[in-house]
């Protein structure tokens, strides 16, 4: 795994490698009860040492396109933000490409952090993932922040009790101008950017920007390649005293490889050489070409803020998704012998390529087609030492999810790679041979009122009520007992907290929040599997429920600035994310992990002790505990007292820079402690460190000063042959007597192999 942060500074602008609680303030990423206008910014005589003041009353994190500019252009999201505390980046390829990748914060899954983009949100209305390979070119964006536990109240996100990630797109600048990247590296690395700002359009007062990319490499172990297009653009109209207005939108197309996963065995036998065939023999399910991912998307959000008089404003996001994608497998059919979910198929089904004995090798399909639409609107009263807030929040989606199966060719290419309907194989009557047939409609809908107090110049105090309701309604269209499905679920999500201004330089702060999260769509469907039932979906599941506590300092000084965090959870029917095999498939799930008490210590140091020097230390103290024996096979599993999974101990970051205006430079050093995979704690990958370099020259001073950087960007430099986290979850990795003494057989937990080193060679130029 790369976990690649490592951060460049220029003579005139320090990367705004925001600490904890000092994130950049926007109206979109102004908490509540906190204005944009609050933000000061204190000491810092330097410009090369800028850090804007943070009042919001929990743990922030954030980095600034002063920072993301200088990174090697394929990072992704989770990547980029690895050096943060408690994030933790887990990635199969060294240029976050390949959907196979993970990030946990504080111990809890992707499935747990809300991701947002220019305020909408971007995570699988279903299951609740969010893919980084789909999101904004690093180019357009203007800043990530990343909030460790405590989500913003008027958040349009579901699940968030492990934190919100916000992707911030730059403003069209109001200048006509272009911008071309053009990058080479490793494994074929190929990439290409350019993006146009149209200036102030005439009198109209818009302006827009709109970008493309091209990016292609190899598959950096075993064989294939992936494949990126990708398209942002967004317009803007800021008039009056503080309105604007905007419209964003991203559109990416992709076929990326999946990286298979192996259990601790199978990575004692292989190391990195654990692949995909090369090359296609009859019969072969592992061929390369099945593990292609083809998927298609677009996000589109509209923020608009407006200034209704003096002391009140209005806050409205309307936001539109829409994806089609394949994750196909290898597996094999045969003509006769088959079952359409509990209906056995009297006449044999037409396989092209079947051998002698029927049997023939297909690609098996699981398509996603998913539509996401909603608003959330809020209006903002200043009145007096209060300031109200109350919202509305609603969400729709539609998703389609199918398990098809389409046939190959003698050279193992399949006819139809994206899982189209049209070229899947029938039954003789002409219905769709499948495994899994659904549709579910998820609606989501909350209010939200909060007040913020100013008690003098020193103290705020926060309080605020969500209340969210969440129903799925589905269809398993697949012949069998269960037809309809129905889900409803309200959540009640009380929040407070209090800030103290000990002074200009230093703060003090603590809050209580809850959060929630329902189970996934998957867990109300059946499987069948040879005509029967193989896993029995259920609508009496529990909502997962968090309550959480932070205390934290912050010091903000001319030269050194620090924060230091306590955190403390408790949740009820802890929801582990993870990913099983449904027919083939790699499916994201959920493991419900009972009763859990995490706690721990966030902190982060940035000093910059010269001009044109920065040194930065985050790092990660956590301690998890399992407050239940699992349920497993009708025994218990005794798990009470172990620690949970994914959740190092320790982790830590280390980051420098050096800039004097012609050449630059930076190390990122990331340390992860040892991970457990099961719940019985008894397999785990061990400790491990990754190492990032970057060195680059300013060249426009050079030529006609215009922006001219050429860089080179060393990924993973130290190359260690690692596992980088958890892919899929086991219960216990040896056979264990259960409580009631029977004894539960051993599930073997699959891992991500670390990306291997890769260099980037970027030049980059403004027009």
């Amino acid at each position: 795994m790369a976990e690649n942060f490592p951060t460049i500074l220029t003579r005139s602008s320090l990367l705004a490698f925001v600490l904890t609680g000092t994130v950049m303030a926007s109206p979109a990423m102004a908490a509540e009860g906190e204005e944009p206008s609050a933000i000061r910014v204190l000491g810092h005589p330097d410009p090369e040492g800028l850090l804007p003041d943070q009042t919001a009353p929990k743990v922030v994190s954030a980095i600034s396109a002063d920072f993301i500019t200088k990174q090697a252009p394929t990072l992704n999201a989770f990547q980029l933000v690895g050096l943060l505390p408690g994030a933790n980046a887990a990635s199969t390829d060294p240029y976050g490409l390949s959907a196979s990748s993970s990030l946990t914060l504080r111990g809890l899954g992707q499935d747990k952090i809300g991701v947002l983009m220019e305020g909408a949100p971007q995570n699988d209305i279903g299951y609740y993932y969010a893919y980084p390979s789909q999101f904004a070119d690093a180019e357009n964006v203007r800043q990530v922040a990343l909030s460790q536990g405590n989500v913003d109240l008027d958040s349009p996100v579901l699940g968030a009790a492990g934190g919100l990630l916000s992707l911030s797109l730059d403003d069209p600048s109001a200048k006509r101008g272009a911008l071309v990247n053009l990058s080479l590296g490793s494994y074929n690395e190929r990439r290409g950017f350019v993006r146009v700002d149209t200036g102030t359009m005439g009198d109209s007062g818009l302006r827009a920007f709109v970008s493309y990319s091209n990016n292609r490499a190899d598959n950096w172990r075993g064989a294939g390649f992936d494949m990126r297009n990708h398209v942002d653009g967004k317009l803007l109209k800021e008039w009056g005293q503080g309105n604007r207005a905007s419209l964003a939108v991203s559109f990416n197309s992709a076929k990326t490889s999946t990286y298979p996963a192996p259990t601790l065995a199978d990575w004692q036998a292989y190391g990195r050489g654990y692949n995909y065939s090369q090359t296609y023999t009859a019969g072969d399910t592992a061929y390369w070409r099945f593990y292609r991912a083809p998927f298609r998307n677009v996000y589109l959000s509209a923020p608009v803020h407006l200034q209704l008089d003096d002391r009140l404003t209005l806050d409205t996001t309307t936001y539109l998704q829409w994806g089609y994608g394949n994750s196909p497998y290898g597996t094999q059919l045969t003509t006769t012998g088959n079952y359409l979910g509990t209906e056995p198929l009297t006449q044999p089904v037409s396989l092209p390529g079947a051998d002698a004995s029927g049997l023939a090798t297909v690609l098996g399909n699981w398509t996603g087609n998913q539509f996401r639409g909603g608003n959330v609107t809020k209006l903002v009263l200043q009145a007096g030492a209060h300031r109200l807030t109350a919202g509305l929040w609603y969400d729709y989606g539609n998703d389609r999810v199918t398990q098809s199966y389409t046939s190959v060719g003698a050279d193992g290419t399949p006819v139809d790679e994206w899982g189209y309907q049209s070229k899947a194989i029938k039954t003789a009557d002409g219905r769709l041979l499948a495994y899994e047939n659904i549709r579910t409609i998820t609606k989501a809908q909350a209010f939200f009122v909060a007040d913020s107090i100013a008690l003098g110049s020193q103290w705020k105090i926060d309080l605020g009520f969500k209340g969210v309701n969440i129903q799925r309604n589905g269809r398993n269209y697949l012949p069998g007992p269960q037809g309809a499905v129905h889900y409803d679920s309200f959540a009640a999500l009380p929040r407070a907290a209090v800030h103290f201004r000990i002074d200009d330089r230093q703060q003090l702060f603590a809050n209580i929040s809850t959060s929630f999260s329902a189970p996934t769509e998957f867990a109300l469907y059946n499987s069948y599997w040879g005509g029967d039932i193989s896993t029995k979906g259920t609508s009496a599941l529990k909502n997962e429920y968090t309550l959480s506590q932070e205390l934290g300092y912050r010091y903000i000084g001319p030269n050194l600035s620090f924060s230091l965090a306590a955190f403390h959870y408790h949740f009820r029917n802890r929801q582990v994310a993870t990913v099983i095999n449904n027919g083939g498939a790699l499916v994201n799930s959920t493991i419900n992990g009972g009763g859990q008490t995490s706690y721990g210590l966030d902190g982060e140091i940035d000093w910059r002790p010269a001009k044109g020097v920065s040194l930065y230390v985050s790092g990660e103290y956590l301690r998890t505990r399992l407050e239940n024996d699992l349920e497993v096979g009708g025994d218990y599993l005794p798990t009470r007292g172990k620690q949970a999974v994914s959740s190092p101990k320790f982790q830590f970051g280390v980051g420098s820079t050096y800039d004097d205006g012609l050449l630059f430079g930076s190390t990122a050093l990331k340390y992860l402690g040892r991970q457990y995979s099961t719940f019985m704690n008894d397999e785990s990958i061990p400790a491990y460190a990754t190492l990032d370099l970057a060195l680059g020259l300013h060249l426009g001073g050079l030529l006609d000063g215009k922006r001219t950087d050429l860089r080179v960007n060393a990924i993973n430099i130290t190359n260690p042959r690692v596992l980088s986290g958890v892919m899929s979850v086991g219960f216990n990795a040896q056979d264990t007597v259960g409580r009631n003494g029977t004894v539960i057989g051993a599930s073997a937990p699959a891992y991500y192999i670390g990306g291997g080193r890769a260099f980037v060679a970027t030049l980059s130029r403004a027009f």
